[in-house]
């Protein structure tokens, strides 16, 4: 293996990793921001904690199983799609080498080789393994790092479960007085945290992303806090 192939190996394993470790940030934030706004909500029309525990243990299953099913149908979806190409990139392989060959050293001329080198290329990738050379430069898929979509389903109920269990916590343990302070407190610094790892590893700047973090977890408790407010007050 040249060191080109090293170095385009470790790279897409690296962008790879840093799309999961950036899905779990997101998917864990949302665990946050959901079930705060919901535990807040009710802690606005009562204080009984059987009643916060039910609403944040629903609030917390209901949206860790639709993270998990979104995720799962999605990759899928995605999943079939890249299969049907490969399929169809394998048939025509098979049925039309001379005419693929011609296509992929197009392809290649278009990312800047000289007429020569692209036909030189693509001869070599096509004799190294003429479905993978097409896979990545035509379709821009990697036929062995296919996405699963069980694992993508886990790791995102994962994610939300851990976001969700701070805000379900931290309404439940603290006396009464100090539930909403410490709901809050918690539940901001959580944000900013997200917000802040989340930018950083998009190599962007920390602090526009934690300020959207937090303005928006601080405006979904104070809405649901004063519309629980507000129904309790009504008695509904």
């Amino acid at each position: 293996m040249t060191d080109a192939q090293i170095h385009e190996e470790a790279h897409g394993g690296l962008g790879a990793r840093l799309n999961w470790l950036r899905a779990a940030v997101l998917g864990a934030n949302d665990g946050v921001v959901s079930t705060a706004g919901l535990v807040v909500g009710v802690a606005g029309a009562t204080s009984d904690r059987g009643a916060l525990f039910t609403a944040g243990l629903a609030g917390l299953l209901a949206g860790s199983m639709s993270m998990a099913a979104g995720e799962y149908v999605s990759v899928s979806t995605q999943r079939d799609s890249e299969k049907a190409a490969l399929a169809t990139e394998r048939r025509e392989l098979s049925e039309t080498p001379e005419a693929e060959l011609a296509e992929l050293t197009g392809l290649l001329e278009d990312k800047g080789l000289s007429t020569a080198v692209a036909k030189e290329a693509a001869l070599q990738l096509t004799e190294r393994d003429a479905l993978r050379a097409h896979a990545q430069v035509e379709l821009g898929i990697d036929p062995d790092g296919l996405t699963n979509p069980w694992h993508a389903a886990g790791a995102s109920f994962l994610a939300f479960t851990l976001g969700a269990l701070l805000p379900l916590l931290a309404i439940l343990l603290p006396p009464v007085p100090l539930r909403l302070p410490v709901t809050v407190v918690s539940v901001m610094a959580t944000l900013a945290l997200t917000g802040w790892w989340s930018a950083r590893l998009g190599a962007a700047a920390p602090w526009p992303a934690v300020l959207r973090n937090v303005g928006g977890g601080a405006v979904a408790m104070a809405v649901t806090y004063a519309a629980g407010a507000a129904l309790g007050a009504a008695g509904v």
